[in-house]
């Protein structure tokens, strides 16, 4: 089975992330003969079995995310270091450009991820798992320490992002759609919610994947101000589906100083590093944090109340963009980061949406990254999320949908999930006196930031501003 991946965006400074797994059981394709169980867990809903806690190993409760989805938790738990948070953002972070590696070998457009996105709705995946399965999964996820630091990491997290004190709007949902004859796991489900706010609602997979379907993706919109539509396509999933999870990011942030839509106008873009053609290209120069360095130039722009920022990473030649990805990772980031200094800039940027149409296969990247059992019919262990007495009624994911959606403008920008820590040392070359041009006239990178953890929310690639 393939999993797909499709981007897909919505009105200006919007951008989403949408993740998916569906859980597919090995069961026979008739509906089991037992009629549903009120469930002795209050964290499901009206129809889902909810197994008793096991008395061996029960996966413990994490800490309160701070969703803004309705079913979040507001039980007490420990307090997570900042140090914690930090070290499940780099953690986060390097997963981001493992993967990164994989998908932009598939094509030489645009392109954006959400790293963060894909790390959460995983780690609530292997939250469940055990043995090898769990073993593959932390090494692809690059994740440290043992599913409950890392849930508690972060919920704690996802509380600081979507704090309202800050003049961003940010949003996180997560849930656990499950088949309402099926019995998963007491322990688990109280672990996720209370780490990622995701309670468990019962759907009709068996008798109604259809129905189930139209129901997940209308939960989706309404998560994402209708902005994505349609997360799982047609014969997304089947009656062997069991579980499906989702997790939703929304954020809108205005820059710190927006740039004057009169002085936007049409200037040259080397298109792929080769042909120019002429697109609406903004144009500022203020103080800003900027570094040179091994052939390339970074430039960081603020978001309001300097929680968040971007970072655009060029190139300083027009067709350098491909050497620089092969060879860029986390610790280049961090390095290009640490060298950023205040100096005064001229920057042309130009305006661009990235909204691509066709699809891309995350399951089989994952798999290339190591993650293999967890999508092995016969032999994935996710008897942390249920344990049916039947192995052909276990769990293993099936596909993963991901739609990813960004604009930049004059005003700012709307992208999903992150946090970034900046610290300031000299790493770079000696700034000139006079101001510094950033020319982002070919193809280059950007990440979206947390300056206080240094989580990546977005990171992609422009190589054509004027395509989707």
């Amino acid at each position: 089975m393939r999993a797909t991946r499709r981007l897909s965006g919505f009105s200006a400074l919007s951008v989403l992330a949408q993740l998916g797994f569906a859980f597919l059981a090995h069961c026979n394709n008739s509906p089991p003969s037992p009629e549903p169980q009120t469930p002795p867990s209050a964290h499901s809903q009206t129809d889902t079995q909810v197994s008793p806690p096991a008395s061996a190993n029960p996966m413990p409760i994490a800490a309160n995310s701070g969703s803004n989805d309705s079913g979040s938790s507001g039980s007490s738990a420990p307090a997570v270091s900042a140090e914690a948070m930090t070290r499940l953002a780099n953690d986060s972070n390097a997963f981001g450009f493992d993967l990164y590696q994989r998908v932009r070998a598939h094509g030489k457009g645009n392109m954006v991820l959400s790293p963060a996105s894909i790390t959460t709705a995983l780690s609530m995946a292997w939250g469940g798992a055990k043995g090898e399965t769990a073993e593959q999964m932390k090494k692809a996820l690059h994740l440290e320490g043992s599913p409950q630091e890392v849930m508690q990491a972060s919920g704690a997290l996802i509380g600081a992002l979507t704090d309202p004190n800050r003049p961003i709007k940010f949003r996180v949902a997560n849930r656990l759609f499950g088949e309402k004859t099926y019995a998963f796991e007491a322990p688990y489900l109280d672990a996720t919610k209370a780490a990622f706010g995701a309670p468990l609602e019962s759907v009709d997979f068996i008798n109604g994947f259809e129905p189930a379907r139209a129901h997940i993706n209308g939960w989706v919109e309404e998560q994402t101000e209708n902005r994505i539509k349609d997360l799982i396509p047609p014969r997304g999933l089947d009656k062997e589906t069991r579980l499906v999870l989702v997790n939703a990011i929304y954020f809108l942030g205005d820059w710190q100083a927006p740039f004057e839509n009169e002085k936007t106008k049409p200037a040259s873009f080397a298109v792929g590093g080769k042909s120019k053609k002429d697109v609406p290209t903004m144009h500022r120069e203020d103080r800003l944090r900027y570094t040179e360095k091994d052939g390339v130039k970074a430039l960081e722009i603020p978001y309001k109340g300097g929680n968040m920022s971007m970072v655009f990473v060029l190139p300083n030649q027009a067709d350098g963009l491909d050497a620089l990805e092969k060879s860029f990772d986390n610790s280049k980031l961090d390095e290009l980061v640490r060298g950023l200094q205040g100096h005064t800039v001229r920057v042309s940027l130009p305006k661009f949406e990235i909204n691509p149409a066709e699809s891309l296969s995350l399951g089989d990247r994952l798999k290339d990254m190591g993650m293999t059992l967890a999508f092995t019919r016969a032999q994935a262990d996710f008897t942390g999320i249920a344990n049916p007495p039947k192995p052909e009624d276990r769990l293993y994911i099936s596909k993963v949908f991901h739609k990813a959606f960004i604009r930049v403008d004059e005003k700012g920008t709307e992208a999903a999930a992150a946090t970034g820590t900046v610290m300031m040392r000299s790493l770079a070359m000696p700034m000139p006196q006079q101001p510094v041009v950033f020319n982002a006239d070919h193809p280059f990178l950007f990440f979206i930031r947390d300056n206080a953890s240094g989580i990546v929310l977005f990171n992609g690639r422009v190589t054509d501003p004027s395509a989707k």
